[in-house]
């Protein structure tokens, strides 16, 4: 009898890990959006963000909807050269509180020393562009895996002009 308890009570104990752990509203995905706007130093609502991977990595374009909001190209300027600046310190910790610590590419990409990859910003008309490239293979794959996730979590918006041109051998 104190068998079929102990195994009871071990039951009911891992059914309830796996319900909190299923109903956690903590969940990355589940609270991007809040998270998005608590974290982020421009309005979501009013940019546009796109991921692409390339050969060597990626590009991420973030870019006011209009071109007239100069505070949101303004903000979106600062954040992408502060962020591509972290990034080179080996400081991912945004994406990390955006996404999670399990965020597809994360750790490998933390792993990562000062020359691995290279983090390049650059100001766009509306806004900024990150290129992030690799001559690594583990770091262009983890990057690629890093973006997957960023358009999972985000999607992915087509950005006029900016489609497929980071796509070439050069890049």
């Amino acid at each position: 009898m104190k068998k079929v308890f102990l195994i009871f009570v071990i039951l009911l104990f891992f059914t309830t890990l796996l319900h909190a752990a299923e109903h956690n509203p903590n969940t990355p995905s589940k609270n991007l959006p809040q998270r998005m706007k608590e974290i982020l130093p421009y309005a979501v609502d009013q940019t546009v963000q796109t991921y692409s991977k390339t050969v060597h990595g990626g590009v991420q374009h973030l870019v006011a909807k209009s071109a007239d909001d100069t505070l949101q190209i303004k903000l979106i300027r600062d954040h992408l050269r502060k962020m591509a600046e972290q990034f080179r310190n080996g400081d991912f910790s945004l994406p990390e509180r955006l996404h999670g610590a399990d965020m597809p590419g994360l750790a490998q990409l933390k792993l990562a020393k000062p020359d691995d990859i290279r983090f390049d910003y650059k100001p766009l008309e509306k806004g900024g562009q990150i290129h992030y490239s690799s001559e690594y293979p583990q770091f262009v794959g983890a990057l690629h895996e890093w973006i997957d996730a960023q358009n999972s979590e985000h999607g992915n918006p087509v950005l006029p002009g900016h489609a497929q041109h980071h796509s070439t051998t050069a890049e």
